[in-house]
């Protein structure tokens, strides 16, 4: 009797209590983590601009285990303006890392070198992820792997397989 007593309180109480939104609590990270110093894009806006320049701010171990397809890297730690000279400072430039916190600080500087169409990939590549859009390795092929710079962003990725 008492097993079924705490059954029904668990299942009340579960009901009860508010659920956990993974997407919002991303949310709420990504805000904690990005400051806002350039203009963020999501991916369904994306579609809205034609020939973006993708800039991953990624390390070139990151990059080579997965990267958006015509994504050109730059790095983050050795990043050099000499990286971008042939990128026309018109160009619509969408910078991107694993969660967008490199690659504000990196489109921060391009802004500050005159690039005028300059935006963060809100969610980074993770959210490129669990939106469900292509990962490419330098080969070409297409792959599920994406590196997570860390263990513990690694529980922000829904769909593919983490590589630390």
């Amino acid at each position: 009797m008492a097993h079924l007593i705490l059954s029904i309180f668990l299942t009340v109480f579960s009901y009860i209590l508010p659920q956990s939104n993974k997407e919002e609590d991303y949310d709420v990270f990504l805000k904690e983590n990005i400051k806002g110093d350039i203009p963020s894009i999501t991916i369904d806006s994306l579609k809205t601009i034609d020939n973006i320049v993708f800039l991953d701010v990624r390390e070139k171990e990151e990059f080579d285990i997965s990267h958006i397809r015509s994504a050109k890297n730059v790095g983050y730690i050795w990043f050099d303006m000499r990286r971008v000279y042939d990128i026309p400072k018109s160009a619509h430039i969408v910078v991107y890392c694993t969660i967008g916190n490199r690659s504000e600080k990196i489109g921060s500087k391009l802004v500050k070198a005159g690039y005028k169409n300059v935006y963060n990939l809100y969610g980074g590549l993770i959210q490129w992820t669990n939106d469900g859009q292509a990962l490419f390795r330098n080969d070409g092929a297409q792959t599920t792997e994406i590196h997570t710079y860390n263990k513990d962003w690694a529980q922000w990725v829904k769909k593919g397989a983490i590589v630390f």
